[in-house]
């Protein structure tokens, strides 16, 4: 059976399955009655928000029709940042919240993220569940079956959420006359100016099909260029739904997600804010950030990969500060999911509180040279059942010992088995990723 959710959420190019009219009106369907089933008290509402991609509004229709047919109402946000409808869902005391959004896929896919009352993603158990009654096409009954839910429209989304950002930046205050910030032409366009009203803002104009096109977080050449024309302390490059950041210093260099949690970790810490002195990532994480909080004292617990998985064990162990090197990255203090405005205020706070440069506080944390490989695979076999594919990886090992990192893993959504090797120089890693990738190639590659 073909799973529907993938690593975040569902996902794939809207008009096919799973993102056709008719499955997502199922969806709709299925959803607004599995929370129904859990709040028969009052009438169930579900928020809904969107991105900037042209297949948004086809794709809202059918959800908030499948919605209604349940006797759910539907609260739409219109364009909102994925973490935007994360907080409004708490904030409102909403019964669960949706975003249709691919995230830093091209403008042609789309998804489904899901968030339950308190803001948070599902657990991967909820969404078995859901996936099961979805593709089952079993429809579940609510308390009054002849009523339809209606749909609202929340005017002021935009300003309740930039209000929450807001508050973050007087927390953590900055004066930063100079910085760039590139909206992706994505779900941040139409905030960023109410958050970051000093910066630069590049990408802003979304016309359904320039989201994530060759700019964002995904490709920040162009942040890097203007950040250094104009000789900004910062820039910042949000995804497609606004929950993850890249950052660029001063000097126009790339700055990924582990370098800036290895200064947010060392910044709590100092200043007493680091609860249960414990960081979370996920296993793509690189090994200089596992050396970096090892010699600062912090503990330090790694996830599956998945922004999710970091919430939870984050929420298991007590820690505030979790994410990935992709720029998710979560403040569980402040928000229940990854948030890229949020994490940029927070540097820019650091930043300023501590008088660096930006390029001085990611300093603290030395990056080993990474390889990383997408192999196309026919079959998704057990790796560990591959003989000659585990030996490949055994040698690696062997040679690199303490001065590097393998991980193999097959992608949760594509028919790919991603490869990484970190190693002490590029070449090094490149040619340790190159045997592995060969016998992955040679066991279960595509043609």
């Amino acid at each position: 059976m073909t799973r529907l959710f993938g690593t975040d959420g569902i996902r794939g190019t809207a008009g096919e399955y799973p993102l056709t009219v008719d499955m997502v009106t199922a969806i709709g369907r299925v959803v607004a009655g599995f929370f129904a089933e859990q709040n028969r008290a009052e009438p169930t509402t579900i928020i809904v928000g969107k991105d900037t991609r042209e297949s948004g509004d086809m794709l809202a229709s059918a959800l908030c029709a499948g919605i209604c047919s349940m006797g759910v109402n539907v609260c739409m946000t219109g364009v909102m940042p994925t973490p935007g409808v994360a907080f409004l869902t708490l904030d409102r005391k909403a019964d669960a919240g949706i975003v249709l959004s691919a995230s830093h896929n091209p403008y042609m896919d789309n998804g489904i993220k899901i968030f339950h009352h308190l803001g948070y993603k599902l657990s991967v158990a909820r969404e078995m569940e859901l996936e099961t009654r979805i593709l089952s096409a079993r429809e579940l009954s609510v308390s009054d079956n002849n009523r339809m839910g209606r749909i609202f429209y929340m005017h002021d989304a935009v300003s309740l959420y930039a209000d929450f950002l807001n508050s973050i930046r007087e927390r953590y205050p900055f004066d930063q006359p100079k910085l760039v910030v590139d909206c992706a032409n994505g779900a941040v366009s139409g905030i960023a100016e109410k958050v970051f009203p000093e910066a630069t803002v590049l990408f802003n104009s979304p016309d359904g099909k320039n989201i994530n096109n060759d700019c964002g977080s995904e490709y920040p050449r162009a942040l890097c260029r203007k950040v250094v024309a104009q000789g900004a302390a910062a820039g910042f490059a949000f995804d497609g739904d606004g929950d993850r950041v890249i950052a660029a210093d001063e000097k126009g260099s790339v700055i990924s997600g582990d370098r800036l949690i290895a200064v947010c970790a060392a910044y709590f810490k100092e200043k007493g804010l680091l609860k249960n002195n414990t960081v979370v990532t996920t296993v793509m994480s690189n090994i200089g950030l596992t050396r970096f909080l090892r010699e600062q004292d912090i503990a330090h617990l790694m996830t599956d990969v998945g922004d999710r998985h970091v919430l939870e064990k984050m929420l298991d162990s007590g820690a505030v500060i979790g994410g990935e090197d992709s720029g998710h990255i979560i403040f569980s203090d402040y928000q229940t999911t990854g948030d890229g405005m949020l994490t940029a205020l927070m540097i820019c706070g650091i930043m300023a509180q501590t008088e660096k440069p930006l390029s001085e506080l990611v300093a603290c944390m030395t990056v080993y040279p990474q390889e990383l490989v997408n192999v196309p695979v026919r079959e998704k076999t057990d790796l560990d059942t591959i003989e000659s594919v585990q030996n490949a990886i055994k040698a690696v090992e062997a040679d690199l010992g303490e001065s590097g990192r393998v991980l193999v893993r097959y992608s949760g959504t594509q028919p790919l088995c991603r490869v990484m090797v970190e190693a002490g120089s590029s070449s090094r890693a490149k040619e340790a990723a190159g045997r592995i990738v060969e016998a992955i190639r040679l066991e279960i590659g595509s043609s």
